[in-house]
């Protein structure tokens, strides 16, 4: 049980982290200049995940590979706008889920459902 509450911590974690960068990217989306990051975190889970001694999982930010527009910038505005709905999703799925191991945790205990 501790595996499966510190994975989606760390998922939820990661999802915080690409949320705060996707609202950073779109609040620049007009500075010249600006290159835009991204966040990854699910091929190192995934690697953490499968690997036989555990193996360690982190959370990276780089920068986004999209093309720069004439000033430099190279925010791209709908594919920011559906990382972020994306993003949205998937945080209150993860959220919803370690709720519900808690839940499960409690239930063991002799605690309450409500």
């Amino acid at each position: 049980m501790d595996q499966i509450l510190s994975v989606l911590q760390f998922a939820v974690d990661g999802l915080s982290q690409r949320q705060q960068v996707t609202a950073d990217n779109l609040a620049n989306v007009d500075t010249p200049g600006f290159t835009a990051q991204q966040v990854n975190f699910e091929s190192s889970l995934q690697q953490a995940l499968t690997s036989p001694d555990g193996g360690q999982a982190t959370v990276t930010v780089g920068a986004d590979p999209t093309a720069p527009g004439s000033n430099g910038n190279n925010v791209d505005t709908g594919a920011q706008l559906v990382t972020a709905e994306q993003t949205t999703l998937q945080y209150q799925t993860m959220v919803e889920m370690l709720n519900a191991q808690y839940r499960l945790i409690q239930g063991a205990a002799g605690g309450s459902f409500e």
